[in-house]
């Protein structure tokens, strides 16, 4: 009941994820990222932990493939798990535990891994990961919130989708975009007008944060 894409920008080496889901609040347990590391998805009977220990494997030099057989080796739950990832060099990896009954799939291409699962066809992340590639010269949040796009015009979930979330980290310890649809009715709707009126004022927030004595007073959060 989930499908979601890891990618990364040529442009700007930035990283990221987005994730919908038919649950509630699926931004704090699937999509992870790490600047200058990576990023990774978790789903389907998600185990959060995965994101962590994911990450911590391609920063310490593991590579997509490898960060998987990782983190699917002698763990007796990982035949519900779900996995994507993207490392450092843009190699990508996914994998789907033999307890997934539904229709699940995966797609990789160039610099973007997506996966589904509980879906209406097995092309979903195909087409999530053609509209990711066909959209190259945007930022990189642009990029993933139309691939879920995509994915839910490609056929999505069975059931009503409920919770969307985009993550995106360039080289700062804190994320560059960090924005939930937590529960509604509409998320993917809802997650793009929060991504258009948070887009002109993402370097604001970096600004805020890297320099905040050139901000003119009384402007604050």
């Amino acid at each position: 009941m989930t499908f979601s894409l890891v990618g990364k920008c040529n442009r700007t080496g930035m990283f990221g994820a987005a994730v919908t889901t038919s649950s509630i609040g699926v931004g704090c347990r699937v999509p992870w990222a790490r600047a200058g590391v990576g990023a990774i998805c978790t789903q389907h009977r998600t185990d959060p932990r995965l994101g962590p220990r994911g990450l911590d494997l391609l920063e310490a030099g593991k590579s997509a493939s490898e960060t998987v057989a990782e983190l699917t080796v002698n763990d007796p739950t990982i035949g519900w798990r779900q996995l994507a990832v993207i490392d450092k060099n843009g190699g990508t990896a996914c994998f789907h535990g033999d307890r997934i009954g539904s229709i699940h799939a995966g797609a990789e291409g160039d610099c973007c891994c997506a996966t589904g699962n509980i879906i209406r066809n097995e092309q979903i992340p195909a087409a999530m990961v053609a509209a990711f590639e066909a959209s190259a010269a945007d930022p990189l949040a642009e990029r993933l919130i139309l691939a879920l796009e995509a994915g839910d015009e490609a056929g999505g979930e069975f059931r009503l989708l409920k919770s969307a979330a985009v993550l995106v980290v360039d080289e700062y310890s804190f994320p560059l975009v960090d924005l939930r649809v937590e529960f509604d009715r509409a998320p993917l709707t809802e997650l793009r007008y929060l991504w258009e009126i948070y887009r002109p004022q993402v370097q604001d927030y970096v600004r805020r944060t890297m320099d905040p004595d050139s901000i003119p007073y009384p402007e604050h959060e």
